[in-house]
């Protein structure tokens, strides 16, 4: 972590107020010279000094206006509360005061108090203020929590002073709320403000007050101390034995972090921003001293920021924890149950029976592996926390060095549940940091994107409990293919290992999946696993990406890319294995990557597959057999429903086998149904829904082959915010197209409104009838995608066929994107066949299989103009 000077600014900042009040560009100069000489000074001066000096020089402002107006120095005085109270102040701030008064103000007074916050309005001061006796203020704060936390921080700052120590007195003495009742407030204000995060620190554009483990965070641990110790001191809570010297000064270490961070946030953003918006985050790094690099410098950061948040929400969880327990005290706490020699269990928590416990090292993973045992254990008691946090800083070695350490390890990658709790607190606690030092490489370990929502260390955790929710029985309806097969694994372990390794790489340079690669086969070696499991290990980690990328960026149900993929995973045990591990990994990653779509990607091409594994790789994904079985399928279909065969089959002989081996029977009889009867004067034919049942939106036209169809259509598409994920566009044998396109909404979820579903149809309809222009929108780029910039690539993919040629788009996501493709594609009189698209992030990466005019590949000057203009068009 960058740490700041401890140096106090040279020439502190005198202020020259002006004697006349209505002389307010000379006040306005003076804020404006403080607060360029404070940017100044941020550079080098300590974070400390400089809040405190902030609410001094705001404290000497309103002392001048007092006097100024004359207002009284009794029966009125003027308090800050709330940040303000706590004498510190950052560049955006609101100054929050309170007017308190014993007897009704006069009217003389009460203008004078108008005119004194009208003055701070005047002067762009953002200014909270209420106006209220001291009877007042205890009635307000019974009623109202926030109220209440306001005035355990209040400071005197100008009046009557004895008024103010009156205030002080009764806080201390008649505090409207009781400890208990105070504590729990606190604690679901908290459990809230936690909600509307996520419950997550790990956020790409963190909000540095109220985001898990941010200021807020530390705040709350010393309202929740004060009010019950009646202090206003923070140094006084060591006295009192709620938090020890040390974790005091980690507190104050990480609150000057943070402090450093919003300090740096308010001078870029001009104003009160907490947000570490995208927008800021380059510029706040180099503020800061990170360099400017952009993206390299915005990680480092971002780094040490979700470090410092770690380490302030396992503070927050233990003192909050250890202030029920010790300090609140418990009802009906039951006799501790001993589990051995080291360790008991109470009221579902499991503590040290003495302070030595985790002296010895092998302990602490032993600690674990009793958790993974014990299904009654749902915590750690406050004080074993407050034990391994010190157990754990006094460590010289990584755990990984000690052989009862691996032994226990083991044993818990083994247990059923090792998983479940046991790693969470692993991950939690910072023991797998202490364990693996590769792990310890990945905490907070950042990307500077959108596809990335999480840190790799969070992101390996979180694909880890996906990976054990699988194991579970009462998960099986969710994820059935994926339960059924680590439900039947022989060594489940090798799994959750290869999760472990999948990113740890992540970071170091190089390609992290070989780096991986061969950190796993050191680990497998270090601790003893059999050479065949460490192969499989290792393979997993260094192809964890294959199936994702074939799945979502190749054509599936092309016999040669199932047949390449199949040589590359060589056996059924891999392919099981790796289907699990990827499935979990897209979940882990984002969540709003997960689809129906991906999933039946994903099962499509594992079952294709498994089909040529299972016969021992011979040349037998059988695309006749595919064909014939579709074909039975949808007949069996349509013959229920009362269509003739000899009709279906005179349909049927329009249509080429690359129709009926890319459909399913269920589309085949969908679309067979409505077009079998289809009068000329009815095209085009316009279906919307899902008869596969993938969670998606599938649109089925069938009409006269036109040069702009698909250009028109995704230009409609787009007009209605819909996402194309996948198209296939096919010609029947007489002059008419049958495209399909499976669509999303841009919150990723299919379109079900009755009355949306009608609108899309209409506005089809009304192009493809030529009764309206196709829209072509220009939206602008949102807020978040004007931060990065991602140069366009075009690469065209080797292949067999001859008949068309395949590439890769590469280049910003953006509204309209793929409309504005095929725009180019019918300028330049070039047939698009399929696409598959897939959005990471801020980054589309499709796939577009095209003909020329003649139904042929495109030659090497076609594709030399098609991937320049593409260039040139979008980044223009």
């Amino acid at each position: 972590m960058l740490e700041p000077n401890d140096k106090v600014p040279d020439n502190l900042f005198t202020p020259q107020w002006p004697t006349d009040l209505t002389d307010l560009n000379a006040f306005r100069e003076q804020i404006t010279a403080y607060n360029d000489w404070a940017a100044e000074q941020f550079l080098s001066a300590d974070i400390d000094t400089l809040v405190r000096h902030r609410a001094s020089f705001f404290d000497d402002l309103l002392q001048h206006i007092w006097r100024r107006l004359k207002l009284p120095d009794t029966e009125l005085c003027l308090l800050a509360v709330g940040g303000y109270g706590r004498a510190t102040l950052h560049p955006g701030s609101d100054i929050d005061l309170l007017f308190l008064f014993k007897a009704p103000l006069s009217e003389a007074n009460q203008h004078r108090v108008s005119q004194f916050v009208t003055l701070l309005w005047d002067l762009r001061l953002d200014v909270g203020h209420s106006v209220r006796t001291l009877d007042d203020c205890m009635s307000r704060g019974g009623d109202d929590i926030s109220i209440a936390t306001t005035l355990i921080e209040n400071r005197f700052l100008t009046g009557d002073e004895q008024l103010a120590d009156q205030l002080q007195r009764e806080i201390h003495q008649n505090f409207p709320w009781q400890s208990r009742d105070f504590y729990q407030a606190k604690v679901d204000e908290q459990k809230h403000r936690h909600q509307r995060y996520h419950g997550t620190s790990y956020n790409l554009e963190p909000n540095i007050k109220s985001s898990p483990g941010g200021l807020r965070d530390v705040q709350t641990i010393g309202w929740i101390a004060k009010q019950h110790f009646r202090t206003k001191s923070d140094e006084s809570l060591v006295e009192y034995h709620y938090i020890t010297a040390d974790e005091f000064i980690e507190l104050r270490e990480c609150t000057s972090f943070l402090w450093r961070i919003r300090y740096a946030l308010h001078l870029e953003a001009g104003k009160c921003e907490d947000r570490l918006l995208f927008d800021f985050q380059p510029d706040v790094a180099m503020r800061l001293g990170y360099g400017r690099e952009g993206k390299s410098s915005v990680e480092l950061m971002m780094k040490d920021y979700f470090k410092v948040v770690l380490r302030v929400s396992e503070l927050n969880r233990m003192l909050l924890q250890f202030f029920e327990q010790a300090i609140l005290g418990q009802s009906s706490l039951k006799k501790p149950l001993s589990l051995d020699d080291d360790f008991a269990l109470s009221n579902g928590l499991i503590s040290a029976r003495h302070d030595q416990v985790f002296d010895k090292p092998g302990n602490i993973m032993c600690f674990f592996l009793i958790i993974a045992e014990q299904a009654e254990i749902k915590g750690i008691h406050s004080h074993t926390i407050r034990l391994l946090r010190n157990a754990r800083s006094n460590l010289q070695e990584p755990l990984s060095h000690h052989p009862e350490c691996r032994d226990f390890f083991n044993a818990i990658v083994r247990h059923p549940n090792g998983f479940g709790l046991a790693f969470s607190l692993m991950h939690r606690h910072g023991i797998m940091a202490h364990y693996l030092p590769q792990w310890q490489h990945i905490v907070g370990q950042m990307q500077f994107d959108l596809f990335h929502a999480y840190t790799v260390d969070e992101h390996t955790y979180r694909l880890l409990s996906n990976l054990y929710e699988f194991t579970l029985p009462d998960k099986d309806d969710e994820f059935p293919l994926c339960s059924e097969l680590v439900q039947d694994m022989e060594k489940p372990e090798l799994l959750f290992l290869a999760g472990i390794f999948h990113d740890i790489a992540k970071g170091r340079g190089g390609d992290h999946s070989e780096l991986g690669e061969l950190d796993a086969r050191h680990f497998c070696q270090q601790h003893g696993y059999a050479s065949e499991d460490t192969e499989l290990v290792a393979w997993l980690v260094r192809a964890h990406l294959l199936m994702s990328v074939t799945a979502q960026k190749r054509d599936i149900y092309d016999p040669e890319v199932i047949h390449k993929f199949a040589t590359q995973v060589s056996s059924l045990e891999r392919l099981q294995y790796l289907y699990c591990l990827t499935v979990a990994d897209i979940r882990a990653t984002n969540t709003n990557l997960w689809n129906n779509w991906k999933a039946t990607l994903l099962e499509e091409l594992y079952q294709a597959t498994a089909h040529i594994l299972q016969q021992d790789g011979e040349q037998g994904l059988d695309v006749r057999e595919r064909i014939n079985a579709n074909k039975a399928g949808a007949m069996a279909l349509l013959l229920s429903a009362g269509y003739q065969p000899l009709d279906i089959n005179q349909l049927w002989g329009r249509f080429t086998a690359d129709y009926f081996h890319r459909h399913t029977p269920e589309q085949i009889a969908w679309h067979s149904q409505h077009i079998v009867s289809l009068q000329e004067h009815q095209l085009p034919l316009i279906l919307i829904g899902d008869e596969n049942n993938h969670g998606t939106t599938e649109l089925f036209i069938y009409h006269h082959e036109e040069t702009h169809l698909f250009a028109n259509v995704a230009a409609v598409l787009d007009g209605e915010r819909l996402s194309i994920h996948d198209a296939q566009i096919l010609n029947t044998r007489d002059g008419y197209v049958m495209d399909t396109f499976v669509l999303l909404q841009t919150d990723g979820k299919p379109l079900l409104d009755i009355n949306r579903i009608e609108e899309v149809k209409q506005h089809l309809y009304d192009v493809l009838r030529k009764r309206r222009d196709a829209p072509y929108n220009k939206r602008k780029l949102s807020r978040r995608m004007r931060n990065f910039k991602v140069p366009t690539k075009v690469n065209f993919l080797a292949q067999k066929n001859n008949k068309r040629s395949t590439f890769e788009l590469i280049t910003l996501d953006r509204p309209g994107l793929i409309a504005t493709l095929a725009k180019v594609l019918q300028e330049l009189d070039i047939t698009l066949q399929a696409a598959k698209i897939t959005t990471i992030g801020e980054q589309a990466d499709d796939l577009f299989m095209v003909t020329s005019a003649s139904h042929e590949a495109l030659t090497n000057d076609e594709r030399e103009t098609l991937k320049n203009t593409i260039i040139e068009t979008l980044d223009s």
